[in-house]
C-alpha cells in the first residue's frame, strides 16, 4: 500500500512539473513574459510596412529588449501602419531624436522593432511619438529588383553581341 501511494505521489508530481514546464516554455515562444507589475509608457510610430511585425514582438534597444508591439493597426488618414510601443519605466531616458526600424532575427527568425539612440537630451515621455522611422526590408521586394537589374544589365550588348 505504501509503494503505490509513492508512485501516485510521484506520477502526479511529474505531470505537474510537466504542466510547468509547458506553461514556461508558452510564455517564452510567444515572446510574452509574465509582467504583471511591470509598469510602461507608451510611444507610438507610423510605417509605411510593418512587415511580419507581431503584437508582443520585442521592442530593443543595443540588444537589450526594453519594451514589447502593443498594437498594429491601419490609419486610414495617413495611409501607414500605426505601432504602439509598451517601453518599461526603466528605461525612461531615450533621446527625443532615436529612429525606431523593423529589423528580422535572423534568416528564419520573428521581426522586432529596435531603436538607435539620438543625442537630444530631451527625453522621449508617455504619448509621444517617434517621427524616424525605418519599415521593414521585404524580402520579394529585394529578390524582384535584384532580378529586374539584372536583366537590364544583359540588354547593354549590341545586336553584333559585342558590348560597346
Amino acid at each position: 500500500m505504501r509503494q503505490t501511494r509513492a508512485v501516485e505521489f510521484s506520477t502526479g508530481l511529474f505531470v505537474l512539473l510537466g504542466f510547468a514546464a509547458l506553461f514556461f516554455l508558452m510564455t517564452q515562444i510567444t515572446s510574452r513574459g509574465l509582467s504583471l507589475s511591470e509598469t510602461s509608457y507608451h510611444l507610438t510610430a507610423s510605417f509605411e510596412n510593418v512587415g511580419g511585425l507581431k503584437v508582443g514582438a520585442p521592442v530593443s534597444m543595443s540588444g537589450v529588449t526594453v519594451g514589447r508591439i502593443e498594437s498594429i493597426q491601419y490609419d486610414a488618414t495617413i495611409y501607414k501602419a500605426v505601432v504602439k510601443l509598451a517601453i518599461r519605466t526603466q528605461f525612461d531616458h531615450i533621446p527625443n531624436d532615436s529612429d525606431a526600424a523593423i529589423y528580422t532575427a535572423g534568416l528564419l527568425g520573428g521581426q522586432y522593432l529596435g531603436l538607435s539612440p539620438g543625442g537630444s537630451d530631451v527625453f522621449y515621455k508617455n504619448g509621444d511619438t517617434i517621427q524616424l522611422t525605418q519599415s521593414a526590408i521585404v524580402l520579394e521586394h529585394l529578390i524582384s529588383k535584384f532580378l529586374f537589374d539584372k536583366a537590364g544589365q544583359g540588354d547593354s550588348k549590341s545586336s553584333t553581341g559585342k558590348t560597346p
